[in-house]
Formats: structure tokens, sequence, C-alpha cells
């Protein structure tokens, strides 16, 4: 029996529907690669052939377009004409070739696609174009020529990221300026990376890099899955960017959208070659109606071969370290998930499930992994699918981390829903642990998906309009600005203290960044004044915002103190849903929380291992902008028990201000 099933005997009524999966994928990559003939990695190296590649004697361009009838490249370098100079030729299996003298191209020359079908033609970008720019007069997109005399040559050869924990600063490169304009690779490098570093993140995610027509899609609609979004800059201040992270211990993840792609014709992959079947699903499967986009077939091999080399170019041609997938829920299941309650294990084994789809993602995650055998994959999936971030060989998907997606969800909703008296350090308890035991999880406050699409951070849900007169320290505070600080400080803590995998911020979050995130649209006259961070605010040693940075900088410090803090137990020593008390210990690390809005205790008794306790982190600390209640110089000794001797156990007898968390250490001599 394989250990999925071991480690879950509630999934034993569904072992058949479980080893099916897993046969049906396992004669999937047979197929692909001609029963064990070929490497998965040899199979996923269709960038290598198709699209346009500089030769030792030319130009090489190839394209599979089964449906065309003629292939045009027309562009600066033929006035835009279709000229039979430039006529691709068929060669075999839908696929098209040209192969051109080295003078007929230059670096930077602008072309498209012209192909023709039975009943029509039209321009196209190619599928497989590696650099995609807009005109800034005409706003029409076009491939470019990318073939620079001396093009960037990295300077960190190898790089292994640091998983221990996983400490990811998600990130967005338009909107990581501050000015009101789309921020670039190397605007980010320079001012954004050493902040990252000294914040003490490990990782960064970086979202919407795949090229995408409409800015304010956020990168979900991607038309062009090969090509390094030119709005931020050249590939080569992209690798570089990648580079001197890699130079500081930074890990890169790419945001890699291979669940649907844009619905756009000219820019994308709509109707590439007058099909509407070519990359995609027929008939009903063909659009995805809630995100008004187009579902890949999975079935077919030629959208396998796209997608899987998609994902090795990225890691070979500009050495990101791994992939975050969107919308793997959507993948998983017919429906996309959109009808579906996932009450209980009969929802996930129902018929529903896409396999291909699903053999698509497993047989990526082994790719990922035999190119790079410490690449980082993450699945952004919100159904809960038994065995997603399990290991291929147990039984599961191959994923080596899944989104706990259930946490920020959870936060919000306590915070809209409950008030402040009614917040159950039990049910904050069950809602950050309760998590399948094989697969390690991102934990997560909030992301960027809290702040999108009219929604709120947590800080602005908290202080609301007090934020934009109780910031500063030289004009007083409020009540509500005060409750807002502390509890962004609490909730913080105890999600990143609760991890087994690794933990989630997005940027500027950490410090509280002030409203909501709306991209340059119709509606808002096309502004950038939420669509990028104010770095200025951090920066103001007279504003609070200071002081939540600086608490975010000390809680990862002290997370990282313990090794491998994400594999350490994590043991509840007490909770109290009427004095809104909750205390775990994690190695030597003792964490407290008193939740409760207005009762503070003292000599509130906690049985610990005895010894000698210090305090590593207090939320209320007035370096921390909070209200410095308690002397955390004192060092708390335990009380002796002679009930608890045998199990060398006494009591910790702290006090606790109301709306306080605080982190204790066991002081080794």
């Amino acid at each position: 029996m394989m250990n999925l099933i071991k480690n879950d005997p509630w999934l034993k009524p569904y072992k058949e529907a479980i080893e099916g999966r897993c046969n049906y994928v396992a004669d999937r990559k047979k197929a692909i690669t001609q029963n064990g003939r070929l490497s998965l990695s040899d199979f996923a190296s269709g960038h290598l052939y198709f699209g346009l590649h500089k030769t030792s004697d030319g130009w090489t361009f190839r394209e599979w377009a089964p449906n065309a009838t003629a292939i045009y490249l027309i562009g600066s370098f033929n006035n835009w004409t279709k000229d039979e100079e430039y006529r691709l030729s068929k060669i075999d299996n839908g696929n098209w070739e040209i192969k051109l003298p080295a003078d007929k191209l230059r670096h930077e020359d602008i072309f498209k696609l012209l192909i023709e079908w039975e009943g029509g033609c039209g321009e196209r970008i190619p599928a497989w174009a590696t650099r995609v720019i807009q005109d800034a007069d005409s706003n029409i997109f076009n491939a470019q020529v990318w073939a620079p005399e001396n093009p960037y040559r990295f300077s960190v050869k190898q790089f292994r990221p640091d998983t221990n924990p996983l400490l990811i600063y998600e990130c967005h490169i338009g909107m990581a300026t501050q000015s009101e304009q789309v921020g670039s690779y190397n605007e980010f490098r320079i001012n954004v990376l050493p902040r990252i570093k000294a914040d003490g993140y490990n990782a960064i995610q970086i979202m919407a890099i795949q090229e995408h027509p409409y800015y304010g899609s956020f990168g979900y609609h991607v038309s062009s899955f090969f090509a390094p979004s030119s709005r931020f800059g050249t590939p080569d201040d992209l690798k570089q960017l990648i580079d001197e992270a890699h130079a500081m211990g930074i890990a890169v993840i790419m945001d890699i959208v291979h669940s649907h792609a844009v619905k756009n014709e000219v820019e994308g992959l709509g109707r590439f070659d007058g099909s509407y079947n070519q990359y995609f699903h027929q008939g009903e499967r063909r659009e995805h109606k809630l995100w008004d986009s187009l579902c890949f077939d999975y079935g077919k091999q030629e959208v396998m071969h796209f997608l899987l080399s998609n994902c090795k170019y990225w890691i070979d041609e500009y050495r990101f370290d791994g992939f975050r997938f969107d919308g793997v829920t959507s993948m998983l299941y017919y429906s996309h998930g959109l009808s579906d309650n996932f009450t209980n294990y009969q929802d996930y084994y129902n018929g529903n499930e896409d396999d291909d789809a699903i053999s698509y993602l497993t047989i990526a995650n082994q790719l990922i992994h035999e190119v790079n055998p410490h690449a980082i994959t993450i699945a952004e999936e919100v159904s809960g699918m038994p065995g997603l971030a399990a290991k291929i060989k147990d039984g599961g998907y191959g994923f080596d981390y899944r989104m706990a997606m259930n946490i920020p969800d959870y936060w919000i909703k306590s915070i809209k829903e409950l008030k402040d008296e009614e917040w159950k350090p039990s049910s904050i308890f069950w809602e950050l642990t309760n998590r399948r035991s094989d697969e390690k999880t991102i934990s997560y406050a909030e992301s960027h998906d809290q702040a999108l699409v009219g929604d709120k951070t947590i800080i602005f849900r908290l202080i609301d309009s007090d934020m934009y007169w109780y910031m500063s320290k030289l004009y007083g505070s409020s009540l509500r600005t005060d409750r807002g600080i502390a509890l962004h400080k609490m909730i913080r803590l105890i999600t990143i203290s609760t991890i087994n995998g690794g933990y989630l911020n997005f940027m500027g979050n950490e410090f509280g960044h002030p409203e909501w995130i709306d991209f340059p649209r119709e509606g808002n006259g096309w502004s950038h004044k939420y669509a990028r961070r104010q770095w200025n605010l951090v920066d103001d040693p007279n504003l609070r915002y200071k002081a939540l940075a600086d608490f975010d900088k000390t809680m990862i410090e002290t997370v990282k103190s313990v090794k491998d803090f994400q594999n350490t137990t994590i043991c509840k020593l007490w909770d109290s849903d009427s004095d809104q008390i909750l205390a775990y210990r994690r190695e030597d690390l003792i964490f407290v929380f008193n939740f409760s809005p207005h009762k503070s205790f003292s000599n509130y008794g906690i049985l610990t291992p005895q010894g000698e306790y210090v305090v590593l982190l207090n939320t209320d600390s007035s370096v921390f902008g909070g209200n410095n209640l308690a002397d955390d110089t004192i060092h708390h000794f335990t009380q002796y028990d002679p009930l608890y001797e045998k199990d060398n156990k006494g009591w910790l007898q702290l006090y606790l201000p109301a709306r306080t968390g605080m982190v204790l250490r066991l002081h080794k001599k």
C-alpha cells in the first residue's frame, strides 16, 4: 500500500481511484519518454528547437501550426510585407521552418508571423517568442529579435536555496517602485533587493513575469509564455536581478501561470493557427467563464511539450529556483472547483478530477526536480486535495509545498465578523496547525490576493481611515490605531511561529503598507497611485510604520535562530478561550499570546520545562510601537511543583498584558 494511504487511513476507500491516477501518470510519462528511452529533460527541450535561434551560419526559425496553409515572417526587416523570401516551409507533424542568412535579421528587429489558413489569415506573435515588446505609440505588441553581442553572463555558477525554513518575500516588479509609474528590474535590484536581504527573507516570489498584454491583470492573463515582461526591462536585466539575488543568498521563485491563457488572438495563443483547439479544449471546456480565459488541453502531447519546455526554459535560461503554480484548483477538476464545497473526501474522488491536468502537474514536478534537484515547487490550491505536496513515489503529486490558503481567509473572516472578545485561541491554534502531516505548507497572514480587486490589507481593515491621521509619532494616536498595530504584530507572529514548511509576506505588508492594490485602469484614470510601494513611509523614523518593519525583522531573526525551525514539534502548553490565552513550545522557545482586548494577567502560570527563561521578543515593546508594559530584561524562573518533578516541569509565571504576544527562550548556561 502506498504511503499516502498508509499515512491517512481515511483514504483507504479511495485506494482504487488514487492508484488509477498514479497509473495514468505513469502511462503518460512512458508515452512522452518513449518508454524511458528519453529523459523528461530531453522531451522538455522544445525551446531549443522552436522559435528563433541564431546559428553559426545565420538564423533558424520554427513554429508548430498544424492548421496553417502558409506562414511568413513579417517585420521591420521587410517593411511588414508578405515576402516570399521570408516564407516558411512545412516540414513534418504540423511544424514549419525557415533558415535565413545572418544579414537578414539583426538584434532588436521587431517581427510577427503572418499565418494563413483555409478561409482566413492573421498576424501572430510566435508562440515560442522569448522577447515581446509593446510599441509606446500604438500599444501594439511585437516579437523582437534578442541576440546581443555580449549577453549577460551569470557570476553565481551554482546556487542552493535555503529552505530551513523557506521565508518568501512575494513581490511584483512593476509596483515595487515608489514613483507613480511602472518599476523596472534594475530599480528592484538596486532599491528593493537590499531591503529584502536586510529584513532576513531568503527567497523572493516574483509575480507577473510571463508577458501579459494587460498590466492590470497582475500577470494572470499570459500571452507569451517564454517571454519575460518587457515593460520591466530587458531579459539581461532580469538575469542580473536573479544573479545578484543569488549572490545575496536569496532564492528566486517565479509565479508561473499554466492553468489558463489570455483569450487574445493577435497577442496570444487564442486562435494561433486559425483553429480554436490547437492548444485549448473544444466546446464548453475551452473557456474559463469566471476568469475570461482559455483552458489548455493537457491531454495533447504537443501541449505537454509546450508547457514542460516552458518550465525547463525558465530554469535553464534565467536560473529561476522554482515555481509557484497558480490556479492549481482550476486545473485539478473539470468544474475548476467553482461548484464544489470539498467538505469530505468523497468530493475529491467523485469523477470530477481532470486526469490529464493532474498528469501534467505531476510530470512537471518530476521534470523540474530532474533539471534542478534543489528546485522549489509550490501549489496555489484551495480545495485541499490530499497528496498534492506528497512525494510522487508515495502516491502524491510531487509539489514541495502547498499554500495554506485557509489561514488568510481565517484572519480576514475573524477581523470582519468577530468582536475582539470573541476571538478563541483554541480555534486560532487549530486553524494554523490543521494540515496533513506528510505535506509541507507555506503559511501566511496575507498575500497580494487579500488586497487586490477592491479588497483590503489586514492593517487597513484594522485601522481604516485612522491610518491617514494617527500613524505619526508626533501627533498622538487613536484606540483603533493602537489596536490595529498590536493585532498586526500578533497575527504575524502566531502565523510564522506555527509553520511546518515556510512563511510568505507580500512586499510592504510587513510594515503595514496603507490602502489596497489598484492597477491603472479606465475606472481610476489610468492612475498608478495604488500600484506602487511607498518606501518613504517605512524609512521615516517619525512614522509608526518603521516600528512594524523592525518587529517583522526581529520576528524573522527569532525564527531563524532555531535550526530547522519548521521541523520542530509544536507542543501546546495551554489554551483558555475564556482568558483568550494560548501558549505553545517549539524546542527551547515558548510562545505566549494574550488576545484579550482589555484583560491583563499577573503571574499567569504556564507549565513548561524547568529552567530560566529570557524574553526574546515582545509585541508590546516600545521599540515595536507597543506600550512597554512589561520589563523584558527580567529573567523568568519556573516555580517548582512536586506533581511535575518527574517530568522536569515547573510553572512559568508571567505578566501578560492585554493584546500581547511574547517569545521566551530557555536559557542554557
